[in-house]
């Protein structure tokens, strides 16, 4: 069910871990937190959480190393090298991840759901921001969505590459075909209120998802959920459940219809 790879990736300059859970169904491109790595998800139990949707054959769950967080996290570099570093991370996942996962589905064109916990839900918003054509739906869960103060950056620094890569930044200006093909996806936002928890990061990303015409829903769960890895593991259920029908049972032998009945 377990299957691990890396490559090296020319983009990154350096290489990167894959790992694919499951053997068939919605593709769920499930991000670490800040700096972790591809196996994070395993560790804090959430591929255990989703196993009753793997055993479906409802979803198969990929992850990747973090380099675009542990850049962040480190503070390697200049303010600038970061955002570059953020840039070529989502570049990573679009131009080498996602047709690795196609190819590995046996299927060129399907498309890719996203989720992730804190600096992950900054990603799986992103990449369906930055490329709705491939990503068709994601689960934010506790979403840290203006980085800025993490890359310890005045608004006056930000580069291109940090506003290509911020959906908080860019959506404002989004139009046209780009915004016409967003606007067919959906984006699930969830925090709770308990400790470490900041609802209004979430809150402000509904509302700019809903100026711009983006399908969204904001659910708040309340003070007794924290921020960590028991409030997700909840949450990551939860709407996978909800998102990714279960398959169609088998007909049963003898209760087909027959032509002429």
């Amino acid at each position: 069910m377990k299957e691990r790879t890396s490559w090296h990736s020319d983009r990154l300059g350096e290489e990167i871990s894959v790992v694919r859970w499951g053997i068939m169904g919605v593709p769920l491109l499930l991000f670490p937190t800040a700096g972790g790595d591809a196996e994070e998800v395993e560790r804090f139990k959430m591929i255990d959480t989703l196993a009753p949707y793997l055993e479906q054959g409802r979803v198969k769950i990929y992850s990747c190393d973090n380099l675009g967080g542990r850049t962040m996290l480190v503070g390697e570099g200049t303010v600038a090298d970061r955002m570059r570093a953020m840039n070529v991370f989502q570049q990573f996942v679009y131009h080498e991840l996602v047709p690795a996962i196609r190819t590995d589905c046996n299927s060129p064109d399907i498309e890719v759901m996203t989720a992730g916990a804190s600096i992950g839900a900054f990603y799986a918003l992103a990449m369906v921001c930055r490329y709705p054509d491939v990503f068709s739906r994601a689960i934010c869960m506790s979403g840290t969505y203006d980085l800025l103060r993490f890359l310890k950056a005045e608004p006056a620094e930000a580069t291109e590459d940090f506003y290509l890569s911020s959906p908080v930044h860019h959506l404002h200006g989004l139009d046209g075909k780009h915004l016409e093909v967003l606007r067919t996806r959906f984006v699930v936002i969830a925090s709770g209120r308990g400790r470490a928890e900041d609802i209004d990061e979430s809150w402000r990303v509904a509302h700019l998802l809903g100026r711009k015409g983006v399908p969204n829903r904001m659910d708040d769960w309340g003070p007794e959920w924290h921020h960590d890895w028991p409030t997700w593991r909840n949450m990551i259920h939860r709407y996978v459940d909800e998102l990714v029908p279960a398959p169609e049972a088998p007909a049963e032998a003898g209760n087909e219809e027959r032509a002429g009945d």
